[in-house]
């Protein structure tokens, strides 16, 4: 069954390339969306980047989008770039990537 947990393990393997952490552990990932369309199980993903100059923007993308649509039963996913709410590390990452970077709270 393609459900959002799914998703989101696939996801859990792309890494934002300067801070070697996960997407999912630095909270990129703001939503994940399976609709079904004519028998086909779709997902739309909304992510964020640790800056808007982020140099790895298109190697993210492209890795979001490759590790969702692998996915067991997904086929196939739509990575939207959004900026709102905007990322603060102190907010959205996991508290394991918190102190992978340093980050007290």
């Amino acid at each position: 069954m393609v459900d959002k947990d799914a998703v989101l393990q696939q996801l859990d393997e792309v890494e934002d390339p300067e801070l070697e952490l996960s997407i999912v552990e630095l909270g990129l990932v703001y939503d994940v969306r399976i609709e079904t369309k004519n028998e086909q199980k779709h997902a739309e993903i909304d992510i964020t980047l640790t800056s808007p100059g982020c140099p790895a923007a298109a190697e993210i993308m492209a890795a979001t989008h490759r590790a969702a649509l692998s996915t067991e039963g997904l086929d196939s996913v739509h990575v939207n770039l959004v900026w709102t709410p905007r990322w603060d590390p102190k907010v959205h990452a996991s508290e394991d990537a918190k102190m992978d970077m340093g980050i007290w709270d």
